[in-house]
């Protein structure tokens, strides 16, 4: 079978030199990271949001209801991120929509007033950065490489 720089295979013994497709692990596996901080930060939130009430303070509904909805989209973040590295265009493309406008969301609900107190949009604020990373990650060029529009 003849290969040129530019062709994979799923021969053992061949590798690839696209210079696209070698950085592709890479930028999913930095994807993969993103998404583990994200799911960190936002358990982290909830449990600030189980301190603050737990001393007594007012933590109103919308609080909790959004402290207990972030960490479960991180278990749907890293699902869309697995399932595109593993060649999943549905995913990818998935993927790619959530990141952009989750962030923008997030940060606009926030910024209504009364909504929340300063600290916790602060700390929604932090938590959707990572997420910011996954939405420039997966529009650069290696991963737009990996999954060319077919129309």
């Amino acid at each position: 079978m003849e290969t040129n720089a530019n062709t994979t295979t799923t021969d053992a013994n061949t590798t690839t030199t696209d210079p696209a497709l070698l950085a592709t692990p890479a930028a999913f596996g930095r994807t993969r990271a993103a998404v583990k901080i994200y799911g960190a930060l936002t358990a982290a939130a909830l449990l600030a949001v189980i301190a603050v009430a737990s001393t007594g303070h007012m933590v109103n509904p919308f609080m909790w209801i959004r402290a207990i909805l972030l960490p479960l989209i991180a278990v749907l973040l890293h699902r869309l991120a697995r399932s595109a590295s593993q060649g999943s265009r549905r995913a990818f493309e998935r993927l790619r929509g959530i990141s952009a406008v989750f962030p923008v969301a997030i940060v606009g609900v926030d910024l209504i007033p009364g909504v929340c107190p300063w600290w916790y949009a602060a700390v929604q604020a932090l938590c959707v950065l990572p997420v910011i990373g996954i939405a420039l990650t997966t529009r650069g060029t290696t991963l737009r490489a990996a999954f060319p529009k077919t129309r």
